[in-house]
């Protein structure tokens, strides 16, 4: 636990060091001018065109800051050989594994927080905990499929584009499935197939569509089970990309 602890600290100076949290802060600003300019141009429901806006804005950055900031640490770290030095200490690589997941963990936690801050001018109280309570869970999934990805792929660029790939999958899914299954005529073993396919993937992957979604902020909140269901697939979705990511970390030979 010293250990975890300790890779958990050095991730967090890190962001500072990086000036990760002042980055934050720019974006925000800018999601939040940007929608204030597009408040006055709406003629009506000029606070749900804003919140919503401002939410989607704050959603893919927080996302985008997550992926850029553990890949690109991790692969630092991979250059400067501090990763051998680290595997080579007398611990389970579990371990570095874990210090690694809770220091960006707690960057996510931020992240999210620092979100909702400006939300918190348009949104209904209970449904502003709600979403962001689900973007940190968005986020933990994204931080455990960046460190998979980039402990398997090494390199910024096919890391990047396997976790962008993964999250896009994950947000339009639902949308493939209708599409996939609404055929206009009867349909044929082709489009059987390609439903089939799609249907499969769809149950791979988690349904980030379904959370963090803007209408908790404007309208009633949602009730407990829903808060319940989104933590259960965060979890059950660490504990496998989690897995996969330490299967990976022992088979190699640093």
């Amino acid at each position: 636990m010293p250990i975890v602890a300790s890779l958990a600290k050095a991730v967090l100076l890190e962001a500072v060091r990086n000036r990760l949290l002042w980055l934050a802060a720019v974006v925000i600003v800018a999601a939040f001018g940007f929608a204030q300019f597009l408040n006055q141009v709406a003629i009506t429901e000029s606070r749900e065109i804003q919140a919503a806006l401002l939410a989607a804005l704050l959603r893919v950055a927080a996302v985008f800051i997550v992926v850029t900031f553990v890949i690109t640490s991790m692969v630092r770290e991979s250059s400067d050989k501090v990763t051998e030095l680290m595997l080579s200490l007398p611990a389970p690589r579990a371990i570095y594994f874990f210090g690694k997941f809770a220091g960006y963990a707690a960057v996510a936690l931020i992240l999210a927080l620092l979100c909702a801050l400006p939300l918190a001018l348009f949104a209904h109280p209970g449904g502003l905990a709600i979403w962001a309570a689900s973007l940190l869970c968005e986020l933990l999934i994204v931080t455990a499929m960046s460190l998979f990805c980039v402990l398997s792929l090494t390199q910024v660029v096919p890391a990047f584009a396997a976790v962008a790939g993964f999250y896009l999958l994950s947000r339009s899914m639902a949308a493939m499935q209708i599409i996939a299954g609404a055929a206009l005529q009867q349909p044929t073993l082709t489009d059987r197939v390609v439903n089939a396919i799609v249907e499969l993937i769809a149950l791979l992957l988690p349904a980030l569509d379904r959370m963090t979604q803007t209408t908790w902020l404007l309208e009633s909140a949602p009730g407990a089970s829903t808060l319940g269901a989104i933590a259960g697939q965060t979890a059950i979705y660490l504990v496998l990309i989690g897995a996969a990511a330490l299967f990976d970390l022992y088979r190699k030979n640093f």
